[in-house]
């Protein structure tokens, strides 16, 4: 059912597997490769060799100090014991530890090195310059480095940006997955829905139909399956009407013959008892039945006249036609013999030109505009209208009168059916096959007057089939 749709979606699969993992590895290289130049382990060993080189310089700073306290080569600040209130909380709290000696940071950052020593009087404090080096901050930050290495050991990088990365390829890779299966589908559901409508068209539902979904080639190629199906089935139409008629025609010249075989005889055998009959009979009354045979023979040949001219088959002989003006030929003709119906026109400013042999057009019409005329009736009205419909011409011809019924309508074009006093039922049956042989039909629509309503299509020129 979806095999277009997973064809589509495997072919994106196959397109974009490869070059994501092409992505994936080089992505992967430049990662270790940039990883690779500031490692933890480099970051650790660092932040020890500074820590041992800060350390033996303090360590140094201090030996030099007190060698030069111990030599007597520089003065002390002395605070005597009596007044340790006032002392510096470096000095006092050395004081108060019990402790002999003592080294202390001070100054800024602790850019000083005191040496304190204690004796009988007090605490002797000596100090020294460490010549810019402000060894607490410089202790803060190599134990921030230091938080900092450990940090970094308990958590594995290249792990993490790995695991990062195959989430944001997946997650693009995925978001560009969502349209192609909305793209996908729209490609294939109407695709699908051609493929049932050719399907059940095959299989004989010559009604099948399909929706347009776009205006894209699949879209086209929908819109050409509509138009085909709607020929076909026109042409199906039309071929088993044809059928039908060639079946009646034959019939029809049977008939004739028959009827004119024994029409021919009765005629003269009549004529001839006329001839004979002596004047001392009742020749008055032999008189009224010879006309009254006479004018029933005259009717009986009239049929078989309608039947020849229905089984015959004219030459066709196509041309250029100016509907408008071959209505309103036919209309004048008729016009007399309905003077008290009234016949309204509206017909195409255009102009259309119909391809179709003029005669059989003169005739289709005719019959159309005679029978729409009876239809109304006195004080009725008789509606023409012409238009163009790309490749065809429309005629459509509504009369005011009673309409017809459901059965009317399902026998209207086939012969022997009438529906009038002294109609031969031939009419609208010679009026399809002229409009069939002209390439063209004739169907009945709802009517505009309440009566009944016919439209007469014919080949438009200058406009394809």
């Amino acid at each position: 059912m979806h095999r277009l749709r997973n064809r589509l979606i495997v072919a994106f699969l196959a397109a974009t597997i490869l070059p994501l993992g092409a992505t994936i590895w080089i992505a992967m290289s430049l990662l270790d490769r940039s990883l690779g130049y500031a490692t933890t382990g480099e970051l650790d060993r660092l932040s020890h060799t500074l820590e041992n080189t800060v350390r033996q310089f303090y360590q140094g700073e201090r030996d030099a100090l007190k060698q030069e306290a111990r030599a007597g080569r520089m003065t002390p600040t002395t605070y005597a014991a009596g007044d340790a209130t006032g002392w510096p909380e470096p000095v006092r709290a050395f004081w108060e530890s019990g402790e002999t000696e003592r080294f202390v940071l001070t100054g800024s950052g602790g850019d000083h090195v005191d040496y304190l020593q204690r004796d009988g009087t007090g605490v002797q404090a000596y100090r020294r310059d460490l010549r810019g080096v402000r060894m607490e901050e410089l202790s803060a930050q190599l134990r921030e480095a230091r938080e900092l290495v450990g940090s970094l050991q308990g958590r594995d990088l290249r792990r993490g940006f790995t695991l990062t990365l195959l989430l944001l390829l997946a997650t693009v890779w995925l978001v560009s997955l969502v349209p192609l299966l909305f793209i996908a589908h729209r490609i294939s559901r109407p695709v699908q829905d051609l493929t049932a409508g050719l399907t059940d068209f095959a299989a004989g539902d010559w009604s099948r139909r399909v929706d347009t979904h776009g205006d894209d080639e699949v879209g086209r190629a929908v819109d050409a399956f509509n138009h085909m199906a709607e020929q076909l089935r026109q042409n199906r139409a039309r071929l088993v009407h044809l059928t039908q008629m060639a079946s009646w025609q034959s019939l029809a010249r049977k008939t004739a013959h028959e009827l004119k075989n024994s029409l021919t005889p009765i005629r003269l055998t009549v004529e001839e008892i006329v001839a004979r009959q002596p004047a001392t009979g009742d020749r008055a009354f032999l008189d009224q039945a010879a006309q009254i045979v006479v004018s029933e023979i005259d009717t009986l040949e009239r049929r078989v006249r309608a039947f020849s001219d229905f089984a015959g088959e004219p030459r066709v002989h196509p041309e250029a036609l100016d509907v408008n003006a071959l209505i309103a030929e036919r209309i004048a003709l008729l016009q007399p013999a309905h003077a008290e119906t009234t016949y309204n026109l509206r017909l195409d400013d255009r102009r259309p030109r119909a391809r179709a042999d003029a005669d059989l057009a003169k005739g289709l019409l005719t019959n159309l505009l005679q029978n729409a005329g009876e239809a109304a009736g006195v004080a009725g009205t008789v509606l023409v209208i012409t238009s163009a419909d790309g490749a065809a011409v429309i005629i459509e011809v509504h009369d005011s009168g009673p309409g017809l019924n459901r059965d009317a309508s399902a026998t209207l074009f086939e012969p022997t059916i009438t529906f009038k006093k002294g109609g031969m039922g031939l009419g609208l049956s010679i009026a399809k096959k002229n409009a069939l042989l002209s390439g063209g039909d004739i169907t009945l629509v709802p009517g505009e007057l309440g009566g009944a309503a016919f439209r007469v299509t014919l080949p438009r020129v200058g406009e394809a089939r």
